[in-house]
């Protein structure tokens, strides 16, 4: 059993959600989501709000704050090989009904197919808040290209305001 080695990334202002599934070994390794130089996360969320890819862990806080963005993911523990989603299993969910509670997030968002899944079947049903599923970021999801992954996540994010 591996368990979320870090905590939620948010603070009161905190306006947008996303969650991803689980870290990736990098991330697990550095302490910080998006770990992976191959995950295009950082970078969508760059072109989304017109602004620089964020590098090093606090110019990525720096970032998430500046754009009130909270980063969490949805498994707090669960057995996993590596970072592959698909091999996930034995799921313990995190509290996010009790992350909304103490902020002022109005949207939520999901990063790929399992964090869409798993917060729609354990998560939405406490909160009763929709999460609009967006494509996954990882490397691994090539069938979405850096182009349209910007284009999807941009208007989704931007019809949140």
């Amino acid at each position: 059993m591996t368990v979320h080695p870090f905590e939620p990334f948010y603070n009161e202002d905190s306006e947008i959600l996303i969650l991803g599934s689980f870290p990736s070994v990098r991330s697990r390794e550095a302490g910080f989501y998006y770990a992976h130089k191959n995950n295009r996360f950082w970078s969508v969320l760059a072109y989304v709000y017109g602004s620089d890819t964020p590098h090093t862990v606090d110019e990525k806080k720096a970032f998430l704050k500046k754009h009130r963005i909270a980063l969490w993911d949805v498994i707090e523990s669960c057995d996993i090989e590596k970072s592959s989603d698909s091999s996930v299993r034995n799921v313990k969910v995190n509290d996010v009904k009790g992350l909304l509670e103490k902020t002022d997030i109005k949207r939520v968002f999901t990063n790929g197919a399992l964090a869409s899944r798993l917060y729609n079947t354990h998560i939405y049903p406490i909160t009763g808040v929709r999460a609009v599923n967006l494509p996954s970021t990882s490397s691994a999801n090539a069938s979405w290209s850096f182009e349209r992954l910007k284009e999807k996540w941009a208007e989704e994010i931007n019809r949140a305001y």
